[in-house]
C-alpha cells in the first residue's frame, strides 16, 4: 500500500509536453502557433503592410545574374527610405523576404543600408535555405509548413517584386497572378516582374494570349521592369493610389493589427 506522505509523479501539462507537441495528433497546434506567433511579432513591431521580394536563393553578387543582386538590393534602399519617410505610427510597406541568401539576402541587405527594418519568413530545406544576417532578428521567422509561410507572404503584401528565380519564384508568382486575376483579395497588390530578358526566355505570355488559355487584359495585371528607379516609380505610384490615397480606404479595426488582405468571401 503507497504511502500518502509519498507524491506520485506529475505529467507535464499538455502544452509544455514536447513528445505529444511533436506529435501527429498536435499537428493543429503547430500550425496555429505558425500563425500566432507572427502576429504577435508584427503587432508588437508596428508591422502594418509589406512589399514582398522573390527571388532565387541561388543567385551570387558577383555571379552571371549578379546584377539582379545588385538593382535588388538598390530597389528595397529605395523602398525602405520612402516608407520610412512616411508619417504614420505604424511601419508602412517593410520589405519582406524569404529570409535566405541570393535576392532574398540582397533585399533584406538594401533595406538594412537604408537602416530599416526588414522581414524574414524562412523554412528549413534541405539545401540553400539559412536565415541571412541582415534581417531584423525580431523580425526573422522559421517556418515548418509551406502553406502558413505561404500565407504571411500573401497577407500582408500591397506590392510584390519578382525577381529571375526558379521553381519556387514562379510558384509563388503565379499564386498571387492566379488570386489577382480570379479577384479573390480584397486588397489591390501591385505585381512588378523585374528582368524583361530573363523572363521572356523563361515565359511566354503572349503564347497564352495567343492559345485562348489567358485574355490578353491579365497580361495588365503586372508591371514589366528593368531597372530599381523605374520599379519604385511603379511601386510608389500604385501604393500611394491604392493605400495612401484611396477613394474607398479600407476599413482597420485595430491601428495596431497589421492590415491583413481579405478575400472577398
Amino acid at each position: 500500500m503507497s504511502n500518502s506522505n509519498n507524491q506520485g509523479t506529475r505529467r507535464p501539462v499538455a502544452y509544455k509536453n514536447e513528445p505529444f507537441l511533436d506529435s501527429p495528433d498536435a499537428r493543429e497546434l503547430r500550425i496555429l502557433s505558425e500563425y500566432l506567433q507572427p502576429l504577435s511579432h508584427f503587432r508588437d513591431e508596428k508591422v502594418h503592410d509589406t512589399i514582398v521580394f522573390f527571388g532565387s536563393a541561388r543567385l551570387d553578387e558577383t555571379g552571371p545574374l549578379g546584377r539582379y543582386y545588385r538593382e535588388a538590393r538598390e530597389l528595397a534602399r529605395l523602398v525602405t527610405e520612402w516608407s520610412d519617410s512616411l508619417p504614420h505610427e505604424s511601419r508602412r510597406f517593410v520589405v519582406c523576404t524569404g529570409g535566405g541568401p541570393g535576392i532574398m539576402e540582397a533585399a533584406n541587405r538594401g533595406a538594412y543600408d537604408a537602416g530599416g527594418k526588414s522581414i524574414g519568413l524562412n523554412i528549413g530545406l534541405p539545401f540553400e535555405q539559412w536565415p541571412n544576417e541582415y534581417i531584423t532578428p525580431d523580425l526573422s521567422f522559421e517556418f515548418h509548413y509551406f502553406f502558413m509561410r505561404k500565407f504571411w507572404f500573401a497577407y500582408l503584401a500591397k506590392a510584390m517584386v519578382i525577381f529571375p528565380g526558379g521553381y519556387g519564384t514562379l510558384d509563388e508568382f503565379f499564386e498571387i497572378l492566379t488570386l489577382a486575376q480570379t479577384q479573390k483579395l480584397e486588397s489591390k497588390i501591385t505585381l512588378v516582374l523585374y528582368g524583361s530578358d530573363y523572363w521572356r526566355e523563361v515565359l511566354n505570355f503572349d503564347a497564352l494570349v495567343k492559345h485562348g488559355t489567358i485574355s490578353p487584359e491579365d497580361l495588365r495585371l503586372f508591371a514589366v521592369v528593368d531597372d530599381p528607379q523605374t520599379a519604385f516609380s511603379v511601386l510608389q505610384e500604385g501604393l500611394t493610389k491604392h493605400y495612401l490615397e484611396p477613394e474607398s480606404p479600407l476599413v482597420e479595426p485595430e491601428e495596431d493589427t497589421p492590415h491583413i488582405a481579405k478575400s472577398r468571401i
